[in-house]
């Protein structure tokens, strides 16, 4: 069961990277055409995604004990969304070694460590950045 959920992570990790890479290469991050942006089911699919964010975000927030990892990993799930809670699963799950540990990683509150959520919220602030790039020279 470890390896299963190490390897499920893993593959929304890399699906994610994929997908987004790829989205990237096809068009600028603000360059929604206006019919899709006000479409209802863009809409509702954006309300569903970032209220499942906001649900894994609540865990989060409970087990990480520190302020700083708390509001660092708020701006990481924000914008990177499942990258990043695929990667805070991954930390959690690489953590132990054996399936009788589970409990830690759900139940376990630990003090909190800002270097990953800081790295995402750098580089999350930068991407999306250069993807309003285009907004600021049009």
């Amino acid at each position: 069961m470890l390896w299963f959920l190490r390897l499920l992570f893993i593959a929304i990790l890399g699906c994610m990277l994929a997908v987004t890479g790829w989205a990237s290469g096809q068009c600028a991050l603000f360059a929604i055409p206006r019919d899709v942006f006000t479409h209802p089911w863009f809409i509702a699919t954006l309300f569903d995604a970032y209220w499942a964010f906001v649900t894994f975000l609540v865990w989060v927030i409970w087990k990480e004990q520190s302020l700083g990892a708390r509001i660092l990993w708020f701006v990481a799930i924000i914008l990177w969304g499942n990258v990043a809670m695929s990667l805070y699963m991954l930390a959690e799950l690489f953590r132990i070694q054996k399936i009788s540990q589970l409990g830690e990683i759900f139940g376990t509150r630990r003090p909190g460590k800002i270097a990953l959520p800081a790295v995402l919220t750098i580089l999350g602030i930068a991407v999306y950045l250069l993807g309003a790039q285009s907004l600021f020279t049009a």
